[in-house]
């Protein structure tokens, strides 16, 4: 848990908001521009048929009226990260991303 919440303390600076929200429940009332993320897969290694390494991917969804929003930019920068797609609904532009972390 503690490296969730070091991934949360990294999304909040580079949004430079407390607008980031980790699996929110869907009657939250969100704030944005905005950071939402959740776990989506962890990668093993093995040695002798035995995991000894694993890291956590999580994806990470910018979500913001401003199409050229600057923290775009921000999050693909960060190290172990890609650009999954992008769409729009309700106005607002989602741009989501993968992250091991």
């Amino acid at each position: 848990m503690a490296q969730r919440l070091d991934l949360q303390a990294v999304l909040e600076g580079l949004l430079e908001t407390g607008n980031v929200y980790f699996q929110p429940p869907e009657n939250l009332k969100m704030l944005y521009p905005a950071i939402v993320y959740n776990r989506d897969f962890q990668n093993a290694r093995f040695g002798d048929n035995i995991p000894y390494a694993r890291t956590l991917r999580y994806q990470i969804t910018v979500i913001d009226a401003n199409p050229d929003s600057p923290i775009l930019d921000r999050i693909a920068e960060m190290p172990m990260c890609t650009f999954v797609r992008h769409f729009t609904t309700e106005g607002l532009n989602h741009d989501v991303y993968d992250v091991y972390f």
